[in-house]
């Protein structure tokens, strides 16, 4: 089986599609919201022109994913597979964004889940860069069993290099179940 970074994953709940061009518009709609970015690294990322840079990025990855709510078929927000190395058997997930209205929800965990099940066929470590500032986000990824491993300074299109941690999740690590 061929590892496909943007194949089409889903649980129960909700659905991860692959992002279309198209999907920009509805998908601008959730990101607007100034709340979501407010710890981020690059926090004007709720201006469209920033989200369009965002959005353009994460097209050209063939690695975004629109996350859609089943049960109202709205979309809820973003994520990405990106940096897989074969070679070191690792890859990595981040770029993740809900709306509002569905943190604290375990929404973040079931979506976590349903991506590491998948990577975890064909890698055997998963990492996340998250920013030094993003607490909330931390916190989410510590409650999957991510070890910080690691300090990075990122580059975000059009800003000077911010710091992030890098938190990984071993294959054998224990994830709970969402």
């Amino acid at each position: 089986m061929k590892f496909d970074i943007q194949c089409i994953l889903e649980n129960e709940k909700a659905g991860l599609y692959p992002l279309q061009e198209t999907d920009f518009d509805v998908l601008y709609a959730v990101a607007s919201d100034p709340k979501i970015w407010e710890q981020h690294p690059n926090n004007e990322r709720w201006k469209k022109e920033v989200f369009q840079t965002f959005f353009d990025e994460a097209i050209q990855s063939k690695g975004a994913f629109k996350i859609v709510d089943k049960t109202t078929g709205s979309i809820i927000g973003s994520t990405r597979f990106y940096g897989y190395d074969e070679q070191d058997n690792c890859i990595c997930i981040g770029y993740t964004f809900y709306a509002t209205k569905y943190w604290g929800t375990g929404t973040n965990r079931g979506i976590k889940k349903i991506m590491l099940d998948y990577a975890f066929q064909f890698v055997s470590k998963v990492y996340f860069h998250i920013g030094a500032f993003n607490i909330r986000s931390q916190i989410a990824i510590s409650r999957l069993g991510a070890e910080k491993v690691g300090e990075q300074m990122i580059a975000y299109p059009g800003q000077s290099p911010k710091p992030n941690f890098l938190y990984v999740i071993d294959k054998n690590s224990v994830i709970l179940a969402s």
